[in-house]
């Protein structure tokens, strides 16, 4: 029979094959003569065996003399127990074959019934075993088994039986987890990979034998008495629980060590003399090294302070591997875990009435300690315990651990550094509020030893004020001062002037419409009145769509105040500007002139330094960041509600303009601080970053209790619409457009394009007439549902009485709402965007704030208008396009939503389904969280996103596409 397709009988023959490895193991299947054509054998024998997936799970391999089938041990159990092949084809077993069969059908019995247990002689570090454990009244089956395995002659049976149960641990989940359970129980898998001294006492530890013996037996380690040394001794405790009890060997017999003990119990006394015996052999076996020198036979009883610190580091758990239970004092852990810290204790009283300070660089003078736990060492009692090269040692009555490691590294950075005896306070206030900093560089300093600062009691309540706001002394308030504070901003003005005492800067961060400016304004008539008549006046700089305002609530709060605007293309420059202000108190510029103008405002000493909406400074690479930063000025204070929007280089930009230096550099804040944090989100890292800036922040937001400004409730709600049939096809074309290009683009052309793109989709999602640029008739509102329901509702609103605010990004969408919003209202509505000169912002302002002026609608761009405008006119607030970051739309809501506000504040925020916006919408709601933890996001976030993961953004739902 040259091939046996089309033919009517097949012979198959096949053998037990033992690997080296688990895997190796399995039963070999081949035709018979090994010149037949065996391409089809796997078909034929396994077409309705369901286990296999119908032969799927069966591996093809060569042998010499052709091809065979390679079947697991479980696979293997499962077939030939019960064979089932193509009922076209006559199947033929040779004897060898018939033979495994046979086993295969028993094995299948003992796995069923579950007749196996482990196989402790054969358990290894590497590979675990099983045997056959068939109970005794099995009679028929042993009878059976011993009949047939004899006859069929089958070679490995044990290791066939062993790798079908291992095979069953991993894949049987339930399997698995019954065999997680009894290895717990037995204290662990290291219990099952090192087996005990004997079996039976290994087949207890699982649960698989009862245990008999009264007593259970531990190695005990008990620390010096009176200077004695360290003891090893076997300690006993009732089978059912309770105290351990100590015992030693006197004239031979076993007893009690400690008379308060008692004697032991008398069912004990039989074993004790073979059980310890037992178990001093086990302890010999897992530590052949530490036998007795004049007794080999017997265990080590007596250690010095280092082989005490070596059998509780390292050799008790070779015994609890083992299978014996160690006794270790009860300070051990939290010994173990303490580790060497270097503490610079603080000699001079800086930041007393005697010796205040002025500014972080100030030089702080400290002496160097060692700490461990609760115990403090010297400088020259450290040397010497060093020197003793000791791993244990007692001090003052408490045990104390010293690594090696941490003992070299501190000498080599006491050598290097420690000799200096100052730091600058920014030095000891990052120390300390860092929880420390790190002895050596690199990505495992923060593992490393860390060197902590000390304070005296005078920088230690100073940092408590700081820390908690109501403890600073509230300071009196000048009657030049018009205005009436309320309590929270009265703590304000004190803080900023507490800060000011010590030359420090600070952040006043209070939510939007808590009234920052009214709390500056008060500080400087402060400062008027009690300040140093050395320094020039105080300068504020602030957006140009604030100005009037500022002037305004000045003229309002402050009329003693002198305030001089340098501002307009008329303003004063070099000797004419200082001339012009040498009797001001306060000049007000914006932020675009303060670079412009850099090289002027470099030659005035200025008293306070003020910028107003500080996030202006946030990118610390533009020119005008790096200006700003360099104007000198004896007090630096910063006004924002969002000191921190997108990236925390932006918190660091803000930090270093008020306490230059006190984040270290921009490289070493990047290092320590974003990479950990942006990378793995870092809560060690966050927490120690929020105790670092705190003290020089003070945050107050409306929501809390103690704020009390009875404001009336704002609701926000999401308006979703649907795209109009001819924007949802614009929509598919621009994202097929992109998507087909992505890939054939180097990095950053692919980010240019993916942020055009982001561009041209949200402008469609306001309405189509956007990407062309097309003439006013085409800004149908048919075309756009967005619009269309802008309209509606501002009507409605307009019928109720009352008004309200537009914001959008985009400028020409906002000057086609306005005209929409005309027409539709026969009514003004103002725009308010970046091109708009101050006068005419200021005008605009005034009227919509004017009950009696015809107005329903105000329109803004987010940019121009979104910081520093006083609109509670407007009880609704709508968010006509989404922007990336929620803290420049609460911002922009808070136009409305601040002091002032009488009304309910409604804010409505504009959604098109199942586009970009949408899914950027709840991207935004899940990070909103991390914003509050001093984390933020940008828009690079999308640029790098893979080009599966930008499908799934972009990509429209249809289901949402209006037919």
């Amino acid at each position: 029979m040259k091939s046996f397709i089309g033919a009517r009988t097949l012979v198959v023959d096949g053998y037990w094959k033992q690997g080296e490895t688990a895997e190796e193991s399995a039963i070999i299947l081949a035709a018979a003569e090994r010149s037949e054509n065996s391409a089809r054998l796997k078909p034929v024998l396994f077409a309705w065996h369901q286990a296999s997936w119908y032969g799927a799970e069966v591996e093809d391999i060569e042998i010499e003399g052709g091809k065979a089938l390679k079947l697991s041990p479980l696979i293997a159990i499962d077939y030939l127990s019960s064979p089932q092949h193509v009922r076209l084809l006559q199947v033929e077993w040779t004897t060898r074959l018939q033979g495994l069969l046979q086993v295969a059908g028993l094995l299948r019995q003992v796995l069923l019934h579950g007749w196996f247990q482990p196989d402790w002689g054969r358990w290894s570090e590497y590979r675990r075993a099983w045997r056959m454990e068939v109970p005794a009244e099995e009679k028929d089956f042993l009878a059976a088994w011993e009949q047939q395995t004899r006859d069929a002659g089958v070679v490995g049976v044990e290791q066939w039986l062993s790798e079908a149960v291992e095979e069953i641990l991993a894949q049987n989940d339930h399997a698995a987890s019954a065999w997680r359970k009894i290895a717990a129980a037995a204290g662990g898998e290291s219990l099952l990979l090192h087996k005990a001294a004997d079996e039976e006492d290994w087949l207890i530890a699982l649960g698989l034998h009862k245990d008999t013996m009264p007593f259970k037996v531990a190695l005990q380690l008990a620390e010096p008495v009176e200077g004695a040394s360290w003891q090893l001794r076997p300690a006993l405790q009732d089978r059912n629980g309770g105290p351990w009890i100590s015992v030693v060997q006197v004239n031979g017999q076993w007893q009690a060590m400690f008379d308060q003990d008692g004697l032991l119990p008398e069912d004990w006394m039989p074993h004790l003399e073979t059980r310890l015996a037992k178990e001093q052999g086990k302890w010999l076996a897992a530590l052949p090294d530490w036998r007795d020198e004049a007794n080999p036979e017997k265990f080590r009883v007596q250690l010095g302070d280092n082989d005490a610190w070596y059998f509780m580091e390292k050799a008790s758990l070779q015994l609890l591997e083992a299978g014996c239970p160690v006794l270790l004092p009860s300070w051990w852990e939290a010994v173990r875990s303490r580790r060497l810290r270097l503490k610079a204790k603080m000699k001079s009283s800086v930041g007393s009435d005697t010796q205040p300070m002025f500014g972080l660089d100030q030089i702080v003078q400290f002496d160097w300690k060692m700490a461990l736990g609760n115990i403090d060492l010297t400088e020259s009692e450290f040397m010497r315990l060093a020197e003793e090269n000791r791993r244990l040692m007692n001090i003052g009555g408490e045990w104390v651990h010293l690594d090696p490691q941490d003992v070299a590294q501190i000498r080599d950075w006491m050598t290097k550094v420690g000799k200096r005896k100052g730091m600058s306070f920014r030095d000891v206030m990052e120390m300390h509020l860092m929880g420390g900093s790190a002895l050596e560089e690199g990505e495992d300093a923060s593992e490393g030893l860390r060197a902590e600062v000390e304070l005296n009691d005078h920088l230690m309540r100073w940092l408590e004020q700081l820390q908690h706001t109501a403890e600073i002394p509230l300071v009196d308030i000048p009657e030049s001062f018009l205005g009436s504070l309320r309590p929270y901003q009265h703590q304000g003005v004190s803080w900023m002037l507490f800060l000011r005492r010590f030359g420090l800067g600070g952040v006043l961060a209070d939510d939007m419409g808590l009234g920052k400016t009214i709390q500056f304004m008060a500080y400087l008539s402060y400062v008027k009145e009690h300040g140093d008549k050395s320094f020039g006046p105080s300068l504020l700089i602030c957006p140009t769509s604030v100005i009037g305002n500022w002037e305004k609530e000045l003229e309002k709060f402050a009329p003693t105040l002198k305030a001089y605007l340098h501002y307009g293309p008329k303003r004063e420059k070099g000797e004419a500007l200082r001339e012009a202000i040498a009797d001001s108190d306060l000049v007000i510029t914006s932020y675009s002139l303060a670079q412009i103008d850099e090289e002027e405002l470099n030659q005035i000493d200025w008293d306070a330094l003020c910028l107003d909406e500080a996030q202006n400074i946030k990118n610390v690479y533009t020119k005008q960041s790096t200006a700003i930063r360099a104007l000198p000025a004896h007090h630096r204070l910063a006004l924002t509600g969002t000191p921190m929007e997108n990236r925390l280089t932006e918190l660091w930009s803000i930090y270093d303009f008020i306490n230059p230096g006190y984040l270290g550099s921009m490289g070493e804040f990047r290092k320590a601080i974003v990479l950990p944090i942006e990378r793995n989100r870092d809560e060690e890292v966050i927490s120690g970053l929020q105790r670092w800036v705190k003290p020089f922040m003070l945050r107050r937001v409306k929501k809390d209790p103690a704020i009390q400004l009875s404001l009336p409730d704002k609701n926000e709600s999401k308006t979703y619409l649907t795209l109009t049939t001819e924007q949802g096809a614009i929509y598919e074309n621009i994202v097929a457009d992109l998507l087909e290009k992505l890939d054939k683009l180097g990095p950053m052309q692919r980010r240019g394009l993916i942020l055009a793109s982001l561009t041209r989709l949200k402008q469609l999602c306001d309405h189509p007439a956007m990407l062309n640029e097309e003439s006013d008739q085409q800004w149908d509102d048919t075309r756009s549902n967005k619009v269309a329901r802008l309209l509606e509702m501002v009507e409605e609103i307009a019928s109720e009485g009352e008004r309200c605010l537009i914001f959008t990004q985009f400028v020409d969408m906002g000057k086609q709402l306005k005209k929409l919003l005309e027409e539709r209202l026969e009514l003004p509505v103002p725009y308010l965007h970046g091109g708009v000169p101050k006068a005419k912002r200021d005008e605009m302002i005034e009227k919509f704030q004017n009950p009696e002026e015809p107005c329903c609608a105000f329109v803004l761009s987010l940019k121009a208008g979104g910081t520093g405008l006083n609109l509670t006119a407007a009880n609704h607030v709508f968010h006509f396009d989404r922007w990336w970051n929620p803290a420049v739309e609460n911002q922009a809501t808070d136009r409305a939503f601040r002091i002032g506000q009488t009304r309910k504040v409604q804010v409505h925020k504009f959604i098109t389904l199942g586009t970009l916006e949408e899914k950027i919408d709840e991207m935004i709601d899940r990070k909103q969280q991390l914003n509050e933890q001093v984390v933020g996001q940008s828009e690079q976030w999308i640029t790098e996103m893979s080009t599966d993961e930008l499908k799934e953004l972009f990509a429209l739902r249809k289901n949402w596409l209006k037919g």
